[in-house]
């Protein structure tokens, strides 16, 4: 229950209600473990933040918040600073910060009907018992659960239980909302329902997500985590457009190998993969210069090799054109749309229909001649993305 009135409280500081903008750069350090990020939010602007598991999202979102201590750097909401780890130090307690923190448990008071948890932060704030009541009465309908108020939350069903505690969340007028993977325990019908009703009524927000369709339908803006790094952030068609990283690319769906340039192409491993754009081909003059290739699972083709066995494939294969390849199957993934293949060396991810694996016989430890055609191909220069993180903190 404490974590529940924590929940709520974060929001009931009245001078920074309607705020709602953040600018943060700080470190978190703890044993064998470290967290450096940059992020800021414009008023009425939702973040999402990604990054494998351990990557240092809910780390991230209780420094903000305030539950987390800072080793160094600052998180500024509304142009007041409300931590800072030195010179003076600064740290105004979770509780006062306008900022409410939400994840995957609602944390709703069991004893309290659906109305009384979400006029539970008005009423601490002084409000009238009356009002109170009759704006979370108003909260329930927005968020689609009129007629529902006098029922506890051991009545309602784990999505009906969210959206109360969003609707709680909500009705205190917080400058800053933070949710933690909150639709991750729920099935997929109630998830797309609460996050339709998240992208109506959320304002300023940050939202750590693992699932990449709450970042295109819930954010504009979004911000990579990996080990403990910013390893891209941008508008969310950007990032996914152009990943920096092998995990941002399988968020978006695609293919990204990296390799060098060599002779205008890319090239690793004897594997040689050409490019029909100019701008591609242009990044591609410098040989030996560090060069990523993406592309769509959906543009690789597949033929199966003369040979059933590895090195018999190896004694008989031909040279190779460009853009081709020989590899083995790694393993298939059943998709909506037909089986993703993977293929090993460089680790490459084919989507084809089930006949066609079918047809091609295809299974684990087959050989397969890979070939991706150079008008689906775009290259990226590779940089040190964990240096452009925009944080203007020391290296430790």
């Amino acid at each position: 229950m404490e974590a529940g009135v924590a929940a709520v409280t974060a929001a009931l500081d009245p001078s920074t209600v309607g705020a709602a903008a953040l600018a943060a750069d700080f470190r978190v350090e703890r044993a064998g473990y470290q967290l450096t990020a940059a992020l800021s939010a414009e008023p009425g602007e939702v973040v999402a933040v990604m990054g494998p598991s351990g990557a240092g999202k809910s780390t991230l979102l209780g420094a903000i918040a305030g539950f987390v201590p800072l080793a160094a750097g600052h998180v500024t909401l509304a142009g007041r600073i409300v931590d800072r780890a030195k010179g003076p130090r600064v740290h105004v307690p979770a509780g006062r910060r306008g900022v409410v923190l939400l994840g995957q448990d609602p944390r709703l008071f069991p004893h309290l009907t659906a109305r009384e948890n979400v006029a539970f932060g008005q009423r601490a704030r002084g409000v009238k018992r009356a009002l109170a009541r009759a704006e979370a009465d108003e909260w329930l309908w927005r968020v689609g659960l009129d007629g529902l108020g006098d029922h506890r939350p051991s009545e309602l069903s784990g999505g009906q239980q969210q959206r109360v505690a969003v609707a709680r969340a909500l009705a205190t007028s917080p400058a800053l909302v933070l949710l933690d993977e909150p639709l991750t325990s729920l099935d997929p019908e109630t998830a797309d329902g609460i996050r339709a009703m998240l992208h109506a009524q959320l304002t300023t927000a940050v939202i750590a997500t693992h699932d990449a369709v709450d970042a295109v339908s819930l954010a504009q803006r979004l911000l990579v985590v990996e080990d403990g790094a910013v390893t891209q952030s941008g508008p969310v068609r950007d990032v996914l457009a152009a990943p920096a990283t092998r995990f941002i690319a399988a968020l978006a769906g695609l293919n990204r190998i990296d390799g060098f340039a060599s002779g205008g192409a890319w090239s690793k491993g004897g594997v040689v993969i050409d490019a029909a754009d100019a701008a591609s081909r242009g990044i591609a003059q410098v040989d030996g210069a560090p060069l990523a290739a993406v592309f769509r699972p959906g543009s690789v083709t597949l033929a199966r090799a003369e040979a059933d066995t590895w090195t018999g494939a190896l004694r008989i294969a031909p040279s190779a054109r460009p853009g081709e390849w020989l590899a083995r199957v790694e393993r298939l993934e059943q998709t909506p749309a037909g089986v993703r293949v993977r293929v090993a060396e460089p680790a490459v991810a084919a989507d084809l229909p089930v006949d066609a694996v079918a047809a091609l016989g295809l299974a684990p430890g087959v050989p397969v001649w890979v070939w991706i055609d150079p008008a689906d191909v775009r290259f990226q220069r590779l940089v040190d993305s964990r240096n452009d993180s925009h944080s203007t903190l020391p290296p430790r």
